[in-house]
């Protein structure tokens, strides 16, 4: 159950999905990133749930912003971002995930790059993490399309019984992947 801005509850799970890019922002080129993680999510979420999606500069201000709104305006359970978790100067999306957290979930990260090490040497480059700010779980995935599959695919069976731990709406994970949930969660 999610609340809605009126103060309602909505039985939809909302999923945020933020495209942290200045060229994609600026229009520059096609988010491909985004509709990556939609169409992983689509395949794999059975519960029902609805994207809120956003395409925002790499700006530790603006990533900052987002992510609050998603989780404190839009109670997004979820929040899955793609981009600015390389080494460039321009990459903070790392930080503006820890500015906004009251917790960080290092997990999360440690099992992308072990995956995504598995097809590139340079995923030891990657900073992915993960935090909760209330009852949203925030996941900061790479940028590249392919890359979002395969790490998505690796942290997807934990997400739910995360987001059921911290209040958040109830997601059901089918399509070739399974939520692990202790028994009676």
């Amino acid at each position: 159950m999610t609340p809605t801005s009126d103060g309602a509850v909505s039985p939809v799970a909302r999923v945020g999905i933020v495209t942290v890019s200045d060229r994609a922002s600026a229009g520059v080129y096609e988010d491909k990133g985004g509709p990556a993680i939609h169409a992983f999510l689509t395949a794999h979420l059975t519960s029902e749930w609805q994207a809120v999606a956003r395409v925002i500069s790499d700006d530790v201000d603006t990533i900052a912003r987002t992510l609050r709104d998603l989780a404190d305006v839009e109670h997004c359970c979820l929040i899955v971002t793609t981009g600015g978790t390389g080494p460039a100067p321009r990459d903070v999306t790392p930080e503006a995930t820890e500015q906004v957290c009251n917790k960080m979930m290092p997990g999360f990260g440690e099992l992308m790059r072990v995956v995504s090490l598995q097809v590139v040497p340079t995923a030891i480059l990657s900073r992915q993490t993960a935090g909760i700010r209330g009852a949203s779980l925030i996941v900061n995935l790479p940028g590249k399309p392919s890359s979002i599959a395969e790490c998505l695919g690796a942290v997807l069976p934990a997400i739910p019984y995360c987001v059921d731990l911290i209040g958040g709406a109830r997601l059901e994970v089918g399509g070739g992947l399974a939520a692990f949930r202790p028994k009676g969660a």
